[in-house]
């Protein structure tokens, strides 16, 4: 089926230099669109310009509302692909959770209505994944909590919950479900999940698992309908 949804112009990435954030830079520039990645980390600025985004050098841990509002400000989408990368629980609220957060607000302030969010797999819950105490326990009740937020929001949202992610090339198959069994998935097809979600309306207000497969993204989204 065609996907109903114009393609974006202008999508801002927050959390844009990590590793599926850049994955999905590469399928933007491609086909023209512009992609604003906002990140915190100043020397990677020449990468990513020479990537083809356009840069923002911004915190999220340290940016306001208002900070991440006027650069959300004429885009057709945002994508919420930040991460702290493990480290304290604190930490890992602030990023995954409050940063998510705040960038909902942010995007609801600017105007912007379309709104991805990167998750993992198992965050739907009702049971998250390892047991109280564990290293990666924070991690998933940040992601679990940032996702009931997205969908209490007024936002037209997708959330994309990836499995293993690997650095293998694309294969362009996927697996695409409420909930699938565990695998892993190469990040440029996360990348490309992401885009089609992005160009296709039906996807709104849909929670998506998604590993590796046998299908297209197309045929996958399809089938997950």
């Amino acid at each position: 089926m065609t996907p109903s949804h114009a393609q974006p112009g202008r999508i801002v990435i927050v959390g844009g230099s990590g590793k599926v954030a850049k994955e999905l830079i590469r399928l933007l520039r491609v086909r023209g669109d512009e992609a604003v990645a906002l990140f915190r980390n100043q020397a990677r600025y020449d990468e990513l310009s020479e990537l083809g985004a356009v840069p923002v050098v911004l915190d999220i841990e340290a940016a306001s509302v208002d900070d991440l509002a006027a650069e959300f400000g004429g885009a057709d989408a945002v994508v919420f692909s930040a991460g702290a990368g493990g480290g304290s629980a604190a930490r890992t609220h602030a990023v995954d959770f409050e940063g998510a957060v705040a960038a909902m607000a942010a995007a609801e302030k600017a105007g912007v209505s379309r709104f991805v969010m990167v998750s993992a797999i198992g965050a739907g819950g009702p049971e998250l994944p390892g047991e109280a105490g564990d290293s990666m326990r924070p991690y998933y009740e940040a992601k679990h909590d940032a996702d009931v937020a997205l969908t209490e929001s007024s936002l037209d949202w997708t959330i994309v919950r990836p499995g293993g992610l690997t650095d293998d090339p694309a294969t362009g198959r996927v697996t695409i479900g409420e909930k699938v069994e565990p695998g892993s998935i190469p990040r440029a097809d996360v990348a490309a999940t992401i885009l089609a979600a992005l160009d296709d309306v039906r996807t709104v207000r849909r929670a998506w698992e998604v590993v590796g497969g046998e299908h297209t993204v197309a045929e996958a989204i399809d089938a997950a309908l």
